[in-house]
């Protein structure tokens, strides 16, 4: 008797096990948008659980990153729609004021960064986490904030010129002069995280 070999075709690798990857990522764009730690860990468990629960939405050929960063977008603005009508909370005026002498020039140009970036709008923080620090083309970027790519390049460059304003910078001197995206995300969600 001759041995018959049954090839069983295996079956695409399902989203829902990439989510877990996924969230120091959301984690550090979180951070970005809502200022607080705990805000954001808050925001990504709600975009996990609206992901996992909306898994059959997702198209398999497209970006799960770009799918999750929207969801934790959207999320994040539908929030801040429910509570406009209520009272700001006052403890960020106090944590702005109070300083901690810098450990070298570098912690200093960085809580200096930090102060001016946080005086930016949300969007504007988005389209710089998203396209300088999380490496997001301009159209993946437009895609996931769902506005055409002349309006995120235009908050691109308003963004970076308002940055260079707040912080004295002459025209083409950078912050993170020689930093690649990767690392200049890892310096904002690490800054982000101490504060």
């Amino acid at each position: 008797m001759k041995s018959v070999a049954v090839v069983v075709p295996l079956s695409p690798e399902d989203p829902r096990d990439r989510l877990a990857g996924a969230i120091p990522k959301l984690r550090a764009f979180a951070i970005s948008l809502t200022r607080e730690v705990s805000r954001a860990d808050d925001l990504v468990q709600e975009t996990i659980l609206k992901a996992w629960t909306n898994i059959d939405k997702f198209d398999p050929a497209t970006n799960l990153d770009a799918w999750l960063f929207t969801i934790l977008r959207n999320t994040f603005y539908s929030g801040l729609r429910k509570t406009r009508r209520e009272v700001q909370d006052s403890d960020g005026v106090h944590a702005a004021t109070l300083s901690v002498k810098p450990d070298h020039d570098g912690r200093l140009a960085l809580t200096e960064f930090l102060r001016a970036f946080d005086q930016l709008s949300p969007e504007h923080r988005e389209v710089l986490v998203l396209v300088g620090a999380s490496g997001f083309s301009c159209e993946e970027a437009a895609g996931m904030m769902g506005v055409a790519v002349g309006t995120v390049k235009s908050r691109a460059s308003r963004a970076r010129k308002r940055l260079a304003e707040m912080l004295h910078l002459e025209d083409g001197e950078g912050l993170f002069t020689g930093t690649d995206g990767a690392t200049q995300a890892v310096v904002l969600r690490s800054a982000a995280a101490g504060f």
